[in-house]
């Protein structure tokens, strides 16, 4: 995806509407009033991904007590996102996109490299939205190791 269609600093949030892990729909709306991190990932169940959403659950209460409301979206199934949240005890909304529709508005679907191999897919991205909707901050290619401390040292959470 190009960078200029990609959303950036100041912009409305791109918006979504999808499944969370109970088959609930989920909107930015719903968190209006808070500034709301939305983070993609790949895939449920893998290293990468499984580290990133656990340092959230695990600092999630310093995160609320900031104000701060936390998003996870992956191309991953409701039912496997209900699994996934049930083994890792994931406390916060994970929403499914399993036509990455959502991914690609957001700029967070395109080419990427994994082992070496170009291949397209969902880059690790993570945005957070200010009160009012729109796009405080927008980070992609993300390294799941410290991407949480990185946030809350952002965020003074």
């Amino acid at each position: 995806m190009a960078d200029d269609i990609r959303p950036h600093e100041g912009d409305r949030n791109p918006g979504f509407a999808l499944p969370d892990s109970t088959g609930t729909v989920v909107r930015p709306e719903d968190f209006a009033g808070r500034r709301l991190i939305v983070y993609f990932y790949p895939a449920a169940f893998t290293p990468g991904c499984t580290t990133e959403a656990c340092d959230f659950r695990d600092n999630l209460a310093s995160l609320q007590a900031a104000g701060v409301a936390v998003v996870g979206i992956s191309p991953d199934s409701v039912e496997r996102l209900a699994e996934w949240a049930k083994a890792e005890q994931l406390d916060f909304p994970l929403l499914s996109d399993e036509d990455h529709a959502v991914a690609e508005a957001w700029g967070a679907w395109g080419t990427k490299v994994v082992g070496g191999e170009e291949r397209v897919g969902l880059i690790r991205s993570t945005f957070v939205l200010a009160a009012d909707g729109t796009v405080e901050s927008a980070e992609y290619r993300v390294d799941p190791q410290g991407h949480v401390d990185r946030l809350r040292a952002q965020l003074a959470a």
